[in-house]
């Protein structure tokens, strides 16, 4: 007899557990001190991005991830963060279509592109707890496609910033 339920692949499954890694290391963030949390993040923030590379799907429905993450909760989130990067939390940023129109630097905090990320992370965990495989996979499509157009860029600048801090 063999089991025909779908299943997710291992690449899905381990997004998940990279996303839910980092969402963990977010809301740790205040026991940990600067380097660790910039350590942390600089090992953490590669691999959801391959993992999400490797994704690679497109989504079969018009899934929606609902927002489940509230105000109040980001900017706590983002204060704590903004708190452990200290002095350390602004960075110069290049990679804004504003940019290209500036004559002058435009600056970005790690706290709030982290925060973004948070929000990314804690709205599709979730909404794939307890969805089926099926709208799982479709939820990880959803989130693939937010990837390429939104949270993929950010995460590369942020780590951009956090590799210049750590190294």
């Amino acid at each position: 007899m063999t089991d025909d339920s779908p299943t997710l692949s291992p690449n899905q499954l381990a997004f998940i557990a990279l996303t839910n890694e980092f969402c963990q290391t977010i809301e740790n963030a205040a026991s940990i001190d600067r380097h660790e949390f910039v350590t942390t993040m600089t090992k953490l923030l590669p691999r959801i991005y391959i993992s999400a590379i490797d994704l690679d799907m497109d989504p079969l429905t018009d899934a929606f991830i609902a927002p489940t993450l509230d105000e109040t909760t980001y900017d706590q989130v983002r204060t704590l963060i903004a708190q452990v990067m200290a002095d350390d939390d602004t960075y110069l940023e290049v990679f804004l279509d504003d940019m290209k129109y500036s004559d002058t630097p435009i600056a970005a905090t790690i706290s709030e592109n982290l925060a973004d990320l948070y929000q990314e992370f804690f709205d599709l965990l979730h909404a794939v707890e307890n969805a089926t495989t099926d709208d799982q996979d479709e939820l990880l499509g959803l989130c693939y496609e937010n990837f390429t157009d939104y949270w993929g860029q950010t995460l590369v600048n942020v780590l951009r910033a956090l590799h210049s801090l750590r190294y």
